[in-house]
C-alpha cells in the first residue's frame, strides 16, 4: 500500500459504495477500501471538501452530488443515453418491465440507464452498477463485439463457456439474443419480495456505421414461458433505430 498514488486510494474509497444511496461508517468504508482508518478519514475529508463525498448527521459517508454532475458529462454514457432514451421509453410503455442500457468498460458492462415499471419484478441492477459480461444478456451482447482478448478472458472465467458462445453466435448472426437465468436476488436465501426466481433477458448490441459496438440494450422480465419472438423483434428494431439516431 505504501507509495500508492492518492488518486488510486481515493478511487478505492469511492468504489467502496455498492448500493445507491448507501451510507458507510468510517470503519466499514476503510475495510472495503482496504485502507487504514486514519488514511481513509484523511482522504475522505479531502473528497468531502470538493463535493465527491458527503457526511450524514449520523457520521456515515455517502457519495456526493459533485460526482453525479461530473459523471453526467461522460460522452460514452451520456451521448448514447440521450439517443437511446426515446426508444427505451417506447419499450418501457409497451412491456411494463425493465429496460436497460449499458456500455462495456474493460471486462464489465456498466449500466448507464434503467427504466422500470412500478410493478415490474425486482432485480439487482442499478445505474452505474457493473455486470459480468459472460453472465448477463446485455453483457453477452457487448461481449460478442468485444476485442478477442476480452472475449477470451471472459470465456475463461465463465461457468458455462459453451452456452455463452452459443449466445454470442446468436448476437453476431441475428443481432439479438435471449437467455433465461436465475434472478440474482435469489442467490443464497431469497429475501421476502425478491420476485420470480427465473428471469428472461433479451438483448441487442448498438453498432455504429463502421460496426463498432457503442453499447447494448436489454429487456429483463420474469420467465413466464411465453414466446420471446415479439421481444426479440422489438429489441432488434430499437437497437437499429438507436444506431441510426447516433449516426445522424
Amino acid at each position: 500500500m505504501r507509495g500508492e498514488p492518492i488518486v488510486e486510494r481515493a478511487f478505492r474509497i469511492l468504489g467502496a459504495f455498492a448500493e445507491a444511496g448507501e451510507g458507510l461508517p468510517l470503519h466499514l468504508l476503510a475495510a472495503r477500501a482496504g485502507l487504514s482508518k486514519s488514511t481513509t478519514y484523511r482522504i475522505a475529508a479531502q473528497l468531502r471538501s470538493v463535493g465527491a463525498l458527503e457526511r450524514l448527521e449520523n457520521g456515515d459517508f455517502v457519495v456526493g452530488l459533485q460526482l453525479l454532475e461530473i459523471a453526467s458529462l461522460a460522452p460514452r454514457g451520456h451521448g448514447l443515453r440521450a439517443a437511446a432514451l426515446p426508444y427505451m421509453e417506447d419499450l418501457h410503455r409497451v412491456t411494463h418491465q425493465h429496460i436497460l442500457l449499458a456500455v462495456r468498460d474493460g471486462e464489465d458492462a456498466v449500466l448507464v440507464e434503467r427504466l422500470s415499471a412500478r410493478d415490474a419484478a425486482p432485480v439487482k441492477y442499478r445505474v452505474g452498477g457493473r455486470l459480468p459480461l459472460a453472465q448477463t444478456g446485455i453483457g453477452i451482447a457487448l461481449l460478442a463485439h468485444a476485442p478477442e482478448q476480452v472475449r477470451r478472458e471472459a470465456l475463461d472465467g465463465a461457468p458455462d463457456s459453451s452456452r455463452v458462445r452459443r449466445f454470442m453466435a446468436a448476437v453476431l448472426r441475428e443481432g439479438v439474443c435471449a437467455m433465461t437465468g436465475v434472478n440474482p436476488l435469489h442467490a443464497g436465501a431469497a429475501p421476502v419480495g425478491a420476485g420470480p426466481a427465473s428471469m428472461v433477458s433479451v438483448a441487442a448490441p448498438i453498432l455504429n456505421r463502421r460496426g463498432d459496438c457503442l453499447g447494448a440494450l436489454s429487456l429483463v422480465a420474469p420467465d413466464e414461458g411465453r414466446s420471446q419472438v415479439a421481444a426479440r423483434i422489438a429489441l432488434r428494431t430499437a437497437s437499429l433505430a438507436i444506431s441510426r439516431s447516433v449516426g445522424s
